[in-house]
């Protein structure tokens, strides 16, 4: 085995440790990892101060002094108090209307991050609004918006059938292809489980209190912060027309992060958010959490730990003809892979070994791509998994120990659904 490979994998099993003890603060962790990738050469300098420049790292930095200016205008007051006049003063009702509007954001949108950088700062408006603790709601929230993603018949998914119809035809699986009803039929037992446990059990295995500092929390309490009423409408302005175009980013033809940025600079420029206190409104350890992530997982990849895993799983797979040992196979180890890579690096990876195992095993591919796009999915139990979970963690309070006590169960229960429903419906042999 390669030496680079295996110090990878010591720095990696090392920084995850220092997660789970959580002794110093995750942050200094995540440097601590990013500056021993560089020194040993498990990645460059651009692999290892990259994330600082990610477009992500802007965005979710970005988001978050939009969300606090939001926070700040009477606007917040006005929904809360009437979705819940609409609902009779019911928290949950209103709970729930925010996951479903989740669901349908993450099928328009092909970023859970901007969708929760739309939901999130509602919910977390609606939580202080009516007393409820932030830390028990935000995490399903942000489950529903990157678990959910392209099971519904829409743009996400039809952007997703020809992503994989390009793979079928590189990969010479002629008369098959992807549509996006394909997906719908695969994945939307996902999103029933999601809400029903999200309404449910989810809530009740998230901590009461947060276990970090809250991203923004005390800004409500600050009676200094009073909008005039002419700042006040400016803030309800640049909010409103920031989240129109991050949905319609593509549209448009205009990045995401630029809208975000903008967006951020306005309200600091009219003075909706504080501009003495402005920057202290971003959450920089979650940023520099990101990025040291960001660092970790090209290091992953750069040294051919997802090639080594891959290699392994098509070793471990051999002749079996089993469907669902092959979809357990397809879907637990790129599940576990994306807790620790982007999840689209991921998918990069295992994509072409499950089509390489199909071709060797004579295997229908469909099922088994499905399991692979959906494990990916199921990427929410660190912060390298996906920006959205970063964002969560600012938001609602979270460390890794929180993660994983709110997370274990819906990750067992979607691997479970996944595996056995779609190798049911569109089995391998």
């Amino acid at each position: 085995m390669d030496n680079k490979l295996v110090i990878c994998i010591v720095i990696f099993a090392l920084t995850l440790l220092s997660y789970i003890i959580n002794k110093i603060p995750m942050w200094v962790t995540a440097l601590l990892s990013l500056a021993a990738l560089y020194i040993t050469g498990c990645v460059d300098a651009n692999g290892a101060l990259g994330g600082f420049a990610n477009v992500n790292t802007i965005l979710m930095g970005a988001c978050f002094m939009v969300a606090s200016g939001f926070r700040r205008t009477s606007l917040v007051k006005i929904m809360c108090d009437w979705l819940l006049k609409l609902t009779n003063g019911s928290f949950m009702k209103v709970y729930f209307g925010y996951l479903l509007l989740g669901v349908l954001l993450t099928n328009f949108m092909g970023s859970p991050m901007v969708v929760y950088a739309i939901i999130g700062p509602l919910l977390c408006a609606l939580c202080d609004r009516t007393g409820n603790s932030r830390s028990k709601y935000i995490f399903p929230l942000m489950v529903i918006v990157v678990a959910c993603c392209f099971a519904l018949p829409l743009p996400t998914s039809i952007q997703k059938a020809g992503e994989f119809n390009g793979y079928l035809e590189t990969y010479q699986f002629t008369g098959l292809e992807f549509a996006p009803l394909d997906f719908f039929f695969a994945r939307f037992p996902v999103i029933i489980l999601c809400l029903v446990w999200a309404m449910t059990i989810g809530p009740k295995m998230c901590p009461s209190k947060a276990a970090v500092e809250l991203a923004a929390a005390e800004e409500q309490k600050d009676i200094s912060s009073k909008l005039s009423p002419m700042v006040d409408k400016i803030g309800m302005v640049i909010f409103v027309v920031t989240m129109i175009g991050l949905i319609f980013s593509t549209q448009l033809h205009i990045a995401s992060w630029w809208i975000a940025l903008a967006g951020s600079i306005l309200m600091a420029m009219f003075g909706v958010v504080d501009q003495k206190k402005a920057l202290a409104e971003i959450p920089w350890e979650m940023l520099i959490l990101y990025a040291g992530a960001l660092a970790l997982g090209n290091g992953l990849v750069n040294t051919g730990a997802g090639d080594a895993i891959g290699g392994w799983l098509a070793t471990a797979v051999g002749g079996t003809h089993n469907n669902y040992l092959l979809g357990a196979l397809f879907f637990v180890i790129p599940f576990f892979m994306t807790q620790f890579m982007l999840n689209r690096s991921v998918q990069a990876v295992f994509v072409p070994i499950c089509l390489l195992t199909c071709q060797s095993l004579g295997a229908a591919p469909m099922g088994l791509v499905m399991c692979v796009a959906s494990a990916c999915q199921t990427a929410f139990m660190t912060p390298m998994a996906t920006p959205a979970v970063a964002m969560c963690m600012g938001e609602g309070g979270y460390d890794l120990k929180a993660l994983f006590k709110s997370g274990w169960l819906i990750c067992i229960l979607l691997s479970i659904v996944n595996v056995v429903y779609t190798m049911t419906v569109y089995p391998a042999f």
